[in-house]
């Protein structure tokens, strides 16, 4: 079976390597537990995006824990921030779930700084026609709407190439999914 590695470790080794390096401000969409902050340098200043007006207790304590931390209550849709207000935007199984991808990925771009950086790391769509694009396709209903909006079946590395970023690299991973799946996975870089 391709990809023996579950998507957990798959997740924690990006975080891991792509989150030490960013610098300066650093907007989490979609924080949730605020995971992201325990693997930023100490000198960043990190914002913590969540839609909802409550928030996860583990999220509330990073929050407390990390000077220059700051809560942001929106959607990523309409992110309360200033245009080139940001260094890094860092998006980890978010974009799925978010009501637009377009319009999220295009207030990314604008409150990111000239040479600013979108890292993520996303569950995909599998390819058409496959058996893991045909469950997601029946199950993303019942998905999006037990699990935060998570629609498995979208093809965010489209939604990322379209954006309109001066670069692109993307990774393709593929990871033990449910009855007999795979579970594709993305990670990379885009770059304002």
């Amino acid at each position: 079976m391709p990809g023996t590695t579950p998507t957990s470790e798959l997740r924690r080794r990006w975080r891991a390597s792509a989150l030490p390096e960013l610098r300066g401000v650093v907007l989490d969409l979609g924080a949730g537990s605020g995971i992201a902050a325990d693997h930023l340098a100490s000198g960043v200043a990190w914002l913590a995006l969540e839609p909802r007006r409550s928030i996860e207790p583990a999220l509330r304590a990073r929050l407390e824990r990390r000077s220059g931390s700051r809560l942001l209550t929106a959607p990523a849709e309409a992110i309360p921030l200033e245009s080139g207000s940001v260094d890094a935007v860092i998006a980890s199984t978010v974009l799925c779930s978010v009501r637009d991808p377009a319009r999220a990925l295009d207030e990314v771009r604008r409150v990111l700084r000239p040479g600013g950086r979108l890292v993520f790391f996303e569950h995909v769509a599998g390819e058409r026609g496959s058996w893991t694009s045909v469950l997601q396709a029946v199950y993303a209903p019942l998905s999006r709407l037990i699990d935060h909006g998570c629609d498995p079946h979208r093809d965010t590395a489209a939604s990322i190439r379209a954006a309109g970023f001066a670069s692109v690299e993307v990774k393709r991973m593929l990871t033990p999914g449910v009855l007999g799946t795979v579970e594709p996975l993305i990670e990379g870089v885009a770059v304002a």
